[in-house]
């Protein structure tokens, strides 16, 4: 049980920090990477706050275990949107497979989530 508890906080912190990532989204690069990507601007913005949204839902422990899963469903849909996105233009392997290393991390959050659930229940 202590190793799934280490499990569930380090992966849950590692999708929570990469979720303050979107704080910058006002950046130069971040500009041109929605761009690229053909994102309107108004869109990169939604997508941001719910980052940061889901980044404190999956952090914060009293949050009901139903809008933790919703958090991880929306977190999943948007890495392997970017894997696509990514893909389907052309960009170098290395952007896609940055998706997939964090829906991986946020696979392994969501299986130790629902481990810690059992125990409780």
């Amino acid at each position: 049980m202590k190793t799934t508890k280490i499990m569930y906080w380090v992966t849950t912190g590692i999708i929570s920090l990469f979720a303050l990532n979107a704080l910058g989204m006002n950046s130069e690069q971040a500009v041109k990477s929605l761009a690229h990507l053909g994102i309107p601007r108004y869109l990169g913005y939604e997508v941001s706050i719910g980052q940061l949204i889901g980044g404190i839902i999956l952090i914060i422990p009293a949050i009901p275990a139903r809008i933790k899963e919703w958090a991880y469903v929306a977190y999943g849909i948007l890495y392997i949107t970017a894997a696509i996105a990514h893909l389907s233009l052309g960009d170098p392997i290395g952007h896609a497979i940055m998706a997939i290393v964090f829906f991986g991390i946020l696979l392994l959050s969501y299986s130790s989530f629902h481990k810690l659930q059992g125990a409780k229940a």
